[in-house]
């Protein structure tokens, strides 16, 4: 998606059984990871994903390479999380050695985000060392979910997810994190028949309505994982932090017709979300603006900041950079308007 192509318009266009060319995709995004490179490590890693759904796994370690060089433009967010990738896809084609022992870096490390150990741990599990798996998910969950005073957050709930699993491969009873994540599970199929090692019998059965079965517990199991591969860019509203409108319509006087007030954009942005979910738009989220970054974007279309049309232009440009937040946050997550308060006793209220 070009950034000044409509948010609207992509979504719909794109249904989750469109074909993507990845290799295409790959190649617009490393473009624009040179337009914008503060942005360079999501971006690659986003082309990395498609080059490895593409088959082609050498150019995605180059990805890789790329971004953990010391040559890199700007200091990793994640250099651990771009390390488990690179493993990961090197065990794929044959790199066996380099993966592990960037394996044992990664949890040597000990990352305070999930999603490394999450990838590393179903490397594993991929490769039939389930015993190492279920050691490293046991790892990460003691120190990501059991040192936590509160509730595990939705990062975590993979750990607990992928934990469960291989535990249920290797014929252990539940334990008090098994019981945990069936409590945490939402879906209607529960995770003792997802994780039933007999459920790849099925998948070499003659019987079609084995075959019909197996199906549907696959569906509701990666349904929701399709779609948002499916739909990279979500259909994004701008959001201006209270300090930045003020300095926004300081500036440009005129485009204070478009913001009476920085609770009004609120309002508004919340109101305009619900009407499209409503309408039945998915894949909805929002875009936090600076003015700085506003001006920088104006002048590389040749515009002025008080143009109103640049607005969307401006959102869709910093979704498509992979700025946005999803939409709406979970009742007891933060509201995304930054009050500090819940989404649920914020702005979510009915």
């Amino acid at each position: 998606m070009r950034p000044d192509m409509p948010a609207d318009d992509h979504a719909d266009r794109i249904d989750p059984s469109d074909h993507i060319d990845h290799i295409a995709e790959a190649e617009r995004l490393e473009r624009t990871a040179g337009l914008y490179p503060e942005d360079t490590e999501r971006l690659l890693l986003q082309a990395g994903a498609h080059l490895e759904l593409a088959g082609a796994r050498d150019r995605a370690t180059a990805l890789y390479d790329r971004l953990l060089s010391p040559e890199a433009p700007a200091e990793l967010e994640q250099p651990q999380l771009v390390k488990a990738l690179k493993a990961a896809n090197l065990w794929e084609y044959g790199h066996e050695a380099e993966a592990r022992a960037i394996i044992e870096g990664v949890r040597a490390a000990a990352p305070s985000n999930p999603a490394p150990w999450v990838i590393v741990a179903e490397a594993l599990e991929a490769h039939d060392e389930l015993d190492a798996a279920h050691e490293t998910f046991t790892q990460a969950v003691a120190l990501l979910v059991e040192a936590a005073d509160a509730s595990p957050v939705p990062e975590t709930h993979p750990l607990l997810f992928g934990r469960h699993r291989v535990r249920r491969m290797l014929g252990a009873d539940h334990d008090a994190w098994d019981l945990l994540a069936d409590e945490l599970h939402t879906a209607p199929v529960s995770l003792d028949e997802l994780h039933d090692p007999k459920r790849i019998w099925a998948l070499g059965s003659d019987n079609p309505a084995e075959l019909r079965a197996e199906i549907s517990r696959l569906r509701a199991e990666l349904g929701a994982f399709r779609a948002a591969l499916s739909r990279p860019f979500p259909v994004a509203v701008l959001h201006w932090p209270e300090d930045e409108l003020h300095e926004l319509v300081t500036a440009y006087p005129t485009l204070a017709a478009e913001y009476p007030s920085h609770q009004e954009h609120l309002a508004t942005i919340e109101s305009s979300l619900r009407e499209l979910a409503a309408s039945g738009t998915p894949n909805l989220g929002i875009v936090s603006a600076t003015v700085p970054s506003y001006e920088a974007f104006a002048a590389s279309e040749s515009s002025t900041p008080a143009d109103t049309s640049l607005l969307p232009q401006y959102a869709t440009t910093l979704a498509a950079r992979g700025l946005a937040v999803a939409w709406p946050p979970a009742e007891g997550d933060g509201c995304w308007c930054g009050s500090g308060e819940t989404y649920g006793g914020c702005h979510g209220a009915r």
